[in-house]
């Protein structure tokens, strides 16, 4: 191995190490807005979940048919999907996870109309022709209520007016940093068991409630409010899934980057131990034809 050799591998030595400490810091980064969205996210579940239970509770246990056009059934002919990534890549597959399970949601259905959260996704829809009704940007990583309120009233409108006549949102539900699961479940009508309901209410008497001024009355209160709530939810859930992924992607380049400076690193010395070995012998082989 030549001189040229070695020096190409010395440039790559370098190239990979600065490599690594910007997946580094990024690492580190990542899991500071990790630590943020986790505390965040600990505040909005009890709440969006316990929303979730006490309408879903109500609905089904009313004696008669509710008068709210939230929970009207009727043939479903349009269908609106709102889709929640990020705005950024270089976060493993947690982007292209929800993606697909929203296509997986949709690929029966005929009129089907996007609200997309991300630009990931947005820009995934524009280029296979998806119809694109509102897109957000900026809102993934660092969600506010107000965000999830704003796009409730714009989906709970359309609801109203027959333009679609179910929604379903895809996000990504957050176990553990490196543990996250895509979900895609029906919002409206109202009708469905949600996903946080880990056990059935009839079963303990206990859990029995009463509701004043009564169930309807409540309902048409709450209903808005279980909207943007589980928005909110769906939207703390998702920015701590694509930190985490984000952080776990970035480790493990970060080990990829120390494992290739290692091999080059021995390779390297390996071909300097050559050249050296090789100068030595030019010069035993020099002094030789001297004598």
């Amino acid at each position: 191995m030549g001189m040229g050799s070695m020096l190409d591998i010395k440039r790559r030595i370098k190239s990979v190490k600065g490599t690594g400490q910007i997946t580094k810091a990024m690492n580190l980064v990542a899991a500071a807005k990790l630590q943020r969205a986790r505390v965040k996210l600990r505040g909005a579940r009890p709440y969006y979940e316990e929303t979730c239970r006490i309408v879903w509770d109500i609905v089904n246990r009313c004696e008669k048919e509710v008068a709210h056009p939230l929970v009207e059934k009727r043939e479903v002919k349009n269908t609106l999907v709102i889709v929640i990534t990020g705005d950024r890549g270089l976060c493993g597959g947690y982007n292209q996870n929800i993606i697909k399970e929203a296509v997986k949601a949709t690929e029966n259905k005929e009129n089907v109309s996007y609200i997309t959260i991300g630009k990931k996704c947005t820009d995934f829809f524009i280029k296979n022709s998806g119809n694109i009704l509102k897109y957000y940007s900026g809102v993934s990583e660092n969600p506010i209520y107000e965000d999830a309120s704003k796009i409730g009233e714009y989906v709970m409108e359309l609801y109203k007016e027959g333009k679609v006549d179910e929604v379903l949102f895809a996000y990504t539900r957050f176990d553990s940093p490196i543990s996250h699961k895509p979900i895609v479940r029906k919002i409206m009508p109202i009708d469905d068991t949600p996903e946080c309901m880990h056990e059935v209410v009839e079963a303990d008497p206990s859990k029995i409630m009463l509701y004043e001024p009564g169930e309807e009355e409540l309902l048409c209160y709450l209903i808005p409010k279980y909207v943007k709530t589980i928005l909110y939810g769906g939207l703390a859930e998702s920015a701590a899934c694509e930190q985490g992924a984000r952080m776990t992607s970035m480790d493990s380049a970060t080990k990829n980057a120390n494992e290739a400076i290692s091999n080059m690193t021995i390779l390297y010395n390996r071909a300097r131990q050559g050249a050296i070995t090789q100068e030595i012998t030019e010069i035993v082989a020099g002094a030789n034809a001297l004598q």
